[in-house]
């Protein structure tokens, strides 16, 4: 294989490797301007997007041992990954997608796993991480307030008794 061929495979492996993700989009159709507008809002999320042959991304993924996403690698196809939260890169395709009409999401790698299109844009519709970690938070609270309320309201009872006797007047 040719040196040149084999750096920019090893550039693209390396990129494979520092994220948990990998979405693939197509991007025909689209402006320079408009592809340099999502690349900074992708930036904005700690994402980068990047073009290269699908025969070369094929060969990286292949390299770090992840399942193949051939389906996906057709057409004129960019690459998005990042190190942060897979979700909110995913919305802010989906959102460009919407103002645009480019690019389409073909698919991609979370964690090992193989998503198609349809997953991935359900991971765009979740709401933000921050939301979901207090909603996991009030879940794992709940028993414990209950509890808490529980074990007080025998006391409060009393309390409530003790101040309607007081306030009729009585001893």
């Amino acid at each position: 294989m040719n040196p040149d061929k084999q750096i920019i495979i090893d550039q693209l492996l390396e990129r494979v490797n520092a994220s948990p993700y990998v979405l693939v989009v197509e991007y025909t159709g689209m402006t320079v301007p408009q592809f340099a507008e999502l690349r900074t809002r992708l930036a904005d999320g700690g994402a980068e997007c990047h073009v290269a042959k699908n025969s070369y991304m094929k060969r990286a993924i292949e390299s770090a041992g992840l399942p193949g996403i051939d389906d996906a690698l057709s057409g004129q196809t960019a690459f998005v990954t990042g190190d942060s939260d897979v979700c909110a890169t995913a919305k802010a395709i989906k959102n460009f997608a919407k103002e645009f009409q480019h690019p389409e999401m073909k698919g991609g790698l979370l964690d090992g796993d193989v998503l198609d299109a349809a997953q991935v844009t359900a991971l765009a519709d979740l709401p933000p991480r921050e939301a979901l970690l207090a909603q996991l938070l009030a879940v794992i609270n709940a028993p414990a307030s209950q509890l808490v309320r529980t074990l007080n309201e025998p006391a409060a009872a009393l309390a409530r008794v003790l101040q309607a006797k007081a306030d009729q007047g009585g001893d």
